[in-house]
């Protein structure tokens, strides 16, 4: 072991000690897990990548999108288009034999994300005209636009007047579905995505989410981020500094579209089907809206505990049915739980948390077990009273 290496070891902080440790249980993760729970954990580790795209927007930048389904779905379609139509008609079997299924998948997250960035510069412009409330309606309306195009298979209808196609392209309410073929690779045989254990989907999941939240990190972390940040906090502010505020917000749109639709065909590849239903309705949008506010959108993790605590308790409530017959009103009682009692979210629930040990702990140093129950009580007190005053707002 190098001086240099054995030095970085010894300065490590709690936090990199921390990510060492998350790092390598997800990594072990599968190999204890059943197929569910790695499905499971799939499906959350991409609503992660998802709902920090969408946080750049909204936590980042003060532009509260009720549309973000419309990325995860034209990323969708295209994903199913590619896997069905364009992959067999390039003739990836045969130009690329065993590895082709990895080949497709690659081009469909290449893919997946062109065309979720095109619908996002174009109705992003359009969209990013307006402040406040009227923002968030028009990107609902233009996600309710494209739900009602893969409804009724608008494309499918002005193919077929041309004379291309029998009239069918999105499927209508059936959707798509498509299945990734074998992989051929070192002498083993394998299929890429597995609906009952996607074993090694998951590793392949795990690095693209890693990447992508990565290169989320370093945009918020770059000069752009603070200036999304300064946008957030005062936009007549920053006008003032001369910061172009409407060309900024239009970038955030469009990067946060971009990672969207990233997330859209990793997640629509994992479970081998679309439809409108399930990935263009208004509802789907408020899944990163959930995801964030109980996170926190105030911190970069903070979408990722919130997709965490969002799919988990989710699967929790799943297993008593009549919280599952009730599964809006205990989602409801979380999140009035989260407005009361947690500033942040859950990721602001951590750090006070954090905080409140250190000072649990000095107690405890100077009167003892006493002294821990009495700081409980007087924490308990207070925060029932912010909840007090909340509530009479």
């Amino acid at each position: 072991m190098s001086y240099a290496f054995r030095d970085r070891l010894a300065t490590a902080d709690n936090t990199t000690w921390l990510a060492v440790a998350v790092a390598a249980l997800l990594l072990a993760a599968p190999f204890f897990l059943g197929g569910f729970q790695t499905s499971l954990l799939t499906r959350t580790l991409i609503f992660a990548l998802f709902a920090v795209a969408f946080n750049l927007l909204y936590g980042y930048t003060g532009l509260l999108s009720f549309g973000h389904a419309m990325f995860v779905s034209v990323a969708g379609y295209t994903t199913a288009k590619t896997a069905t139509v364009i992959a067999p008609a390039l003739g990836f079997g045969e130009l690329f034999g065993g590895i082709a299924p990895v080949v497709t998948w690659i081009l469909i997250l290449a893919l997946s994300v062109v065309v979720a960035t095109i619908v996002a510069v174009t109705i992003g412009y359009l969209s990013v005209q307006l402040e406040e409330i009227y923002f968030a309606l028009i990107t609902l309306a233009f996600s309710m636009a494209i739900f009602v195009v893969f409804l009724q298979d608008t494309i499918g209808e002005l193919l077929h007047s041309f004379g291309l196609g029998d009239g069918t392209w999105s499927n209508g309410s059936d959707g798509l579905t498509f299945r990734m073929g074998e992989v051929q690779l070192f002498g083993s045989e394998f299929r890429l995505v597995s609906l009952v254990d996607p074993f090694h989907y998951y590793f392949l999941a795990l690095f693209i989410v890693t990447l992508g939240l990565y290169a989320l990190w370093r945009i918020v972390r770059s000069p752009f981020g603070m200036i999304c940040q300064a946008i957030r906090e005062n936009p007549d502010r920053a006008r003032a500094l001369g910061i172009n505020v409407t060309y900024h917000q239009w970038m955030t749109f469009i990067i946060s579209g971009m990672f969207s639709g990233l997330a859209g065909g990793l997640l629509v590849s994992l479970s081998g089907q679309v439809n409108p239903e399930a990935h263009a309705h208004w509802s789907f949008s408020a899944v990163p809206v959930l995801m964030t506010v109980i996170g926190g959108p105030y911190s970069f993790l903070g979408p990722v505990f919130g997709a965490f605590a969002h799919e988990y308790l989710r699967w929790i409530i799943r297993q008593f049915p009549l919280l599952e017959e009730y599964w809006q009103f205990s989602f409801g009682v979380l999140l009035l739980i989260v407005v009361l009692f947690l500033d942040n979210g859950v990721a602001g629930g951590i750090n006070r948390f954090r905080a409140w040990l250190g000072v649990a702990s000095t107690r405890y140093a100077d009167d003892g077990a006493g002294g821990v129950v009495a700081f409980t009580r007087e924490t308990v007190t207070h925060y029932l009273s912010l909840a007090g005053e909340k509530l009479a707002r």
